[in-house]
């Protein structure tokens, strides 16, 4: 079992960047795929980006692509979220989630482990 802590949300301009950090608990970090999902207002929540247990494959939605860049470092259990040339429909609650049955995955339902979000408020 793993938990997980989203930090590094926060108010920024559109055309601005953040960056969003995902601390894991647990000795197993690195056999976990690890993803980003988003939750707008009113929406339902989405796949952002996801990254392969050993951080070498990385997968993005159409929406964030050239954009966002997800990584990982498994000395640190952690995941993260660089996130570039923000625009105001990037505003929603950031999760990161983890799911130990693949080596990375884009499907919300298959990810076990969710953290607890953090809000992202991007200002036009």
């Amino acid at each position: 079992q793993v938990q997980l802590v989203e930090s590094g949300g926060g108010l920024v301009q559109a055309g601005g960047s953040l960056r969003l950090s995902c601390a894991a608990s647990g000795r197993t970090f690195s056999s976990y795929a690890m993803g980003w999902f988003r939750q707008a207002p009113g929406k339902e929540r989405e796949f952002v980006a996801t990254i392969s247990r050993s951080g070498s494959n990385t997968y993005y939605a159409d929406s964030v692509k050239g954009r966002f860049a997800i990584s990982r470092d498994n000395a640190k259990n952690a995941a993260y979220l660089q996130m570039n040339s923000l625009k105001p429909e990037d505003t929603a609650v950031y999760y990161c989630a983890a799911d130990p049955h693949t080596d990375w995955d884009t499907i919300l339902w298959e990810y076990d482990y969710w953290g607890q979000g953090t809000q992202v408020t991007v200002s036009s």
